[in-house]
């Protein structure tokens, strides 16, 4: 068969006889015929005669041939194009170190443009080897290796180049050779570059035509992202048109290093500098090459350090937060400030917000860390003066690492499994980790460099104002379901691990801070909800609850379900939809794994199916003189200028433990509010006349002073 030119395309359709040749393209007609049209070369339509045969059954290869019409659509012909010529690339042109495409030019000072150069000398294929060594997608030893226009490998490369040349080691003559006539063909093509390039990067700045020069792939990019400096890995650029503005940019396609909640992993993105006019400093580029930061030696210290805290909350861990965070938008990321303690998660991330989830392709040179998210730092590395960040979260910060039910490793075994970022890859890491804020109750990145250890009340369990074996029950019921929840088990596999304790009294007796006292002592977290957090309609209620004890059972958190008494009330023939609610409720219990606090102010109208579930109930009586005097001394503390005599008399004022606290609060506020035009300083201590101000205003006409 002839020769096909490049620009014509054939389908082929296998047919069955053993052997490949053209099918007849016309026949003479039998009785066993059809007569069907058939396009000519010309377009015309002739009438062709086809036997009857089965579909499929002849064994040969039938060509068509793509043949445009006056509007460029592609229609397909039997016919060969008459204006095909013989390929250009042949026997002939195998010979040849390599080859030269060109296109006729639009540039009125050069007759053609160079599209590509095809590299067919296995010398010059070796030496190219050596000077392209680790440039991303280039594959020198493939048998054909083409170069497209514009050249950049060989723009970023070009100083190897040319060192290259100026070795006399070649293993033969003909492959310097090689070498040198593509060296040539090459210059032409790149020597405005070449020299741009020089004088530009000598004197700091760059232009928007040849930023590209800058930009070789694997450097490492510095830009700042929401306040926070980031180093990045260049894959590769290319220029492109942003269409809504109007302006071309050099896109950048970079990776960081991520977490996913099970391994770390490359989070690919693209930065772009957009066109400008003249020359920039390189510095004031979105985004540009590390080498040229003015303090780069410094940058990488710090970001080093960062990166080695954000390997350290791979896992689970239980923090502080104070500071912006980043959240979800309808429009993309939005800003919070927070303030709260938070739980680092990622695994659980992805699970509880899987449009949300987390897609990382592996790092070069490691390996999944685990099959198990349960990862903390490892203790042994070496700590210098600078690792100062990292002293503030040490092993014997029982919070930092949250054991989990589902893990059967001892904190050695985990530790074995880690595997270090190398030192790019720290410096490479995100400056972000991904997890929940518990006051706000929202999944947010935090920064790094803004997560805090906790410091929790060591005293909060013996501030409580309740009977002494009360708080040894509450206290050793909780800690021991959180160590040892896998020893008991239902005769149903993973019902009935949990710990549910009802709380019931009026309010302000201490029944909240009961939870949280509990949760302190022990260092996990406490999920604070009430049945408003969870809606009305029954099916998101099922929903949402399912997913909070989900989560607080994974965290081994304490969960406090305040106000309760709309789950817990007894269920009534004439109210459907509470009685389905409540229904769900006990369901739910049956299977959680958790520790729960319910706090209730009618006990007496909890639904009979509650008491089976419910393992410990603490009735909380009203308020003694006694229990009021321990809350305001308490509260009060060694500060205030209240004596004791004081402290007696504010004792007998019938207050709950919540109304004393927030009256101490504004009272506090009102001494601060003094000057010191004749009356106290700004930040006097708290004294009886404060308190007994709030008092006034709060009880009226009624007030009696205390003095």
């Amino acid at each position: 068969m002839p020769h096909k030119s490049p620009q014509v395309s054939a389908v082929w359709q296998v047919k069955m006889t053993g052997h490949f040749s053209e099918a007849p393209d016309t026949m003479e007609p039998s009785k066993d015929s059809t007569v069907t049209k058939s396009e000519t070369t010309d377009g015309e339509d002739q009438q062709v005669s086809v036997p009857k045969v089965a579909p499929g059954s002849i064994t040969e290869v039938k060509a068509l041939y793509a043949k445009p019409d006056e509007r460029g659509r592609e229609h397909w012909v039997t016919k060969e194009p008459a204006d095909a010529v013989d390929a250009a690339e042949n026997s002939e042109t195998a010979r040849y170190a390599f080859l030269v495409r060109k296109r006729k030019s639009y540039d009125s000072r050069k007759k053609y443009d160079v599209d590509s150069i095809i590299v067919q000398s296995p010398w010059l294929k070796k030496s190219l080897g050596v000077i392209l060594e680790g440039y991303p997608g280039i594959t020198t030893n493939l048998n054909r290796l083409v170069f497209q226009a514009p050249f950049h490998p060989f723009g970023h490369r070009w100083n190897q180049f040319a060192e290259m040349l100026e070795r006399d080691d070649f293993e033969e003559p003909i492959a310097k050779e090689h070498l040198q006539l593509l060296h040539d063909v090459l210059f032409e093509e790149l020597k405005n570059a070449i020299a741009a390039k020089s004088d530009l990067v000598k004197n700091n700045v760059i232009d928007f035509e040849h930023a590209w020069t800058i930009f070789e792939p694997g450097t490492l990019i510095y830009s700042v992202s929401d306040g926070k400096e980031c180093v990045f890995k260049l894959t590769s650029s290319q220029t492109a048109m942003d269409q809504r503005r109007g302006l071309r940019f050099l896109a950048l396609n970079v990776w960081a290093v991520d977490w996913d909640g099970t391994k770390f992993g490359k989070n690919e993105a693209q930065l772009a500098n957009y066109e400008f006019p003249g020359t920039n400093a390189i510095t004031s580029l979105r985004a540009y090459p590390l080498e040229f930061h003015p303090q780069r030696e410094q940058l990488i210290k710090r970001l080093t350090m960062r990166g080695k805290l954000f390997e350290r909350f791979a896992g689970y861990h239980y923090q502080a937060y104070q500071g912006v965070a980043l959240g979800y938008g309808r429009c993309g990321m939005i800003r919070h400030n927070i303030e709260s303690r938070i739980i680092i998660d990622c695994e659980a991330h992805n699970r509880f917000l899987p449009n949300r989830e987390v897609e990382l392709r592996a790092l070069p040179t490691m390996n999944k860390a685990s099959a198990s998210s349960h990862i903390v730092s490892n203790g042994d590395e070496e700590v210098d003066d600078e690792d100062s960040d990292l002293d503030r979260f040490n092993d014997e910060n029982e919070s930092d690492f949250i054991y989990t039910p589902d893990s059967n490793d001892d904190d050695e075994g985990i530790r074995s499994k880690y595997r270090h970022l190398e030192p790019e890859e720290l410096l490479l890491a995100v400056p972000y980790v991904r997890g929940y804020a518990l006051k706000p109750k929202l999944w947010l990145w935090f920064y790094v460099d803004q997560i805090e250890p906790i410091k929790f009340a060591e005293n909060a369990f013996t501030s409580l104002v309740i009977p002494s074996q009360e708080k040894q029950l509450i206290r050793a019921f909780v800690q021991s379901q959180v160590k040892y929840k896998d020893d008991f088990d239902d005769v149903i596999a993973g019902k009935g691990r949990g710990m549910i304790m009802l709380l019931a009294g009026p309010p302000g007796v201490g029944k909240t801070l009961t939870a949280e006292s509990v949760a302190e002592t022990l260092k996990v977290p406490l999920y604070m909800m009430s049945a408003g957090d969870l809606g009305l309609d029954q099916g998101g209620i099922e929903e949402s609850l399912n997913l909070v004890l989900d989560m607080v059972a994974k965290w081994n958190a304490v969960l406090l379900l305040d106000e309760a008494d709309v789950f817990l009330e007894a269920r009534d023939s004439h109210d459907l939809e509470r009685n389905k609610m409540v229904s769900i409720f006990l369901r739910l219990l049956e299977y959680y794994s958790g520790v729960l606090f319910l706090t209730t102010n009618r006990i007496s109208n909890i639904d009979p199916a509650f008491h089976s579930r419910i393992h410990v109930t603490v009735n909380y009586p009203n308020l003694s003189v006694e229990s009021r005097k321990h809350i305001w001394q308490t509260f009060l503390g060694n500060e205030s200028a209240v004596t004791d005599k004081d402290i007696d008399h504010l004792s007998q004022v019938d207050l709950n433990g919540r109304q004393i606290k927030n009256m101490l609060k504004t009272a506090r506020m009102l001494a601060r509010s003094e000057d010191g035009h004749g009356r106290e300083q700004r930040g006097h201590a708290v004294e009886l006349r404060h308190i007994e101000t709030v008092l006034a205003i709060e009880r009226g006409a009624s007030w009696k002073s205390l003095a």
